[in-house]
């Protein structure tokens, strides 16, 4: 039996919205620099530094610490809005986002 073409356009995309986030706090972009430092970009445009040295060598780093291994870390990529990593880590992109605001950098510890 041979499909019959219909001169009607699939409309479900266009009933069903896109999702936009109005939340600044939402990362964008992130770049991987030397030394456990990731630069970020939110919805907003506010850019600034995430030092994550001290995490991931700190003595409890909990799922943190296999990020210590710079390969790992450099597998950065955004998710959701939020930096994360293949192994299951993420950061908080609203705290991130707080201490980039208000400093310029954010250090989780």
């Amino acid at each position: 039996m041979r499909a019959q073409a219909s001169g009607r356009k699939d409309r479900a995309s266009s009933l069903t919205p896109s999702v936009v986030s109005g939340m600044p706090w939402r990362v964008t972009e992130v770049a991987v620099l030397p030394d456990f430092r990731l630069k970020v970009r939110f919805l907003d445009g506010t850019e600034g530094v995430a030092e994550m040295a001290a995490l991931v060598r700190a003595a409890d780093a909990g799922i943190f610490a296999a990020l210590a291994d710079p390969e790992r870390f450099a597998e950065a990529y955004v998710d959701l809005g939020a930096v994360a990593w293949p192994g299951g880590q993420d950061l908080a992109p609203d705290t991130m986002y707080r201490g980039i605001k208000e400093h310029g950098i954010h250090t989780p510890l």
